[in-house]
């Protein structure tokens, strides 16, 4: 099983939307998916509920660190639900290194039972991110095209608690950054010109997905991705020509960190 976590340290920048599409793309694809929400808001785990494809575990997300862990479902597609619950973990430090080695233990249990794990993360750099990265084969990071997320790329890789290449130096050698990947983008001047500057400043973490010198992924803002969200509707499954017009803009993207993944290519995004 190969874990994916989705991290940035700013909310609202689209990372719940990001591991939907991806979780659901997977499934589409006759992987076996896990999704776990270790975000107290749940944004990740309530358009799949809906959405109705995945099998909802027993227990929530907390107890993959505090509890005793029972079988999940015999499915293809299942759901680690968020919980309020995750908001107590930081308060306990005391216990931050057993919750981390629960975690990665309960991934280990379920190896054999899954090709594929998405995680999504909540903003604040807590022991929920430490624990995913910790135990994480990539981590992808969902940015806006403004300033302050731009200068937060710097805490993503440096933080001196959270940072992936802490993480990957201190705990987690196998931990691999597949790249930015900007979200909510406008076509308008301002952007473009944002998209820009992202591209000069962070080129070996964009993710090519094809041979012109601008061909990175990213996800356009389109109503239909908020409205799949929040209907729990698959993107590429909706009626509106404007859903399949954003799938189209959105999917390659998609595909290669499918691939990366899956190991369907042997070139892989740089390690950070």
């Amino acid at each position: 099983m190969k874990t994916l976590v989705l991290a940035n340290q700013k909310g609202g920048v689209g990372k719940s939307a990001v591991a939907t599409l991806l979780v659901h793309y997977f499934a589409q694809h006759g992987q076996r998916v896990l999704a776990i929400d270790l975000d107290h808001q749940g944004n990740f785990s309530k358009p799949l509920r809906m959405s109705e494809r995945a099998a909802v575990a027993a227990y929530t997300a907390d107890v993959l660190m505090t509890g005793s862990v029972g079988s999940l479902p015999p499915k293809p597609f299942v759901l680690v639900p968020s919980d309020r619950a995750l908001l107590g973990l930081e308060r306990q430090p005391a216990l931050h290194t057993p919750f981390a080695r629960a975690f990665r233990a309960f991934l280990a249990s379920v190896d054999a039972q899954f090709d594929v794990c998405v995680i999504d993360t909540n903003p604040n750099p807590d022991i929920r991110l430490i624990a995913a990265l910790a135990s994480a084969d990539f981590v992808l990071s969902p940015i806006q095209l403004n300033q302050e997320a731009m200068d937060g790329v710097h805490g993503l890789l440096n933080h001196d608690r959270v940072g992936v290449r802490k993480i990957k130096a201190v705990l987690n050698p196998k931990l691999q950054l597949i790249g930015l990947l900007p979200t909510m983008v406008e076509p308008t001047p301002f952007q473009k010109a944002n998209f820009v500057q992202v591209i000069q400043q962070y080129r070996p973490l964009m993710i090519q997905v094809g041979a012109g010198p601008g061909e990175f992924a990213f996800v356009p803002r389109r109503s239909a991705i908020a409205e799949a969200q929040a209907s729990g509707a698959v993107l590429w499954e909706m009626k509106k020509t404007a859903a399949r017009d954003a799938w189209k803009e959105i999917e390659p993207g998609i595909a290669r960190i499918a691939a990366v993944l899956t190991a369907r290519e042997s070139e892989h995004a740089p390690a950070a």
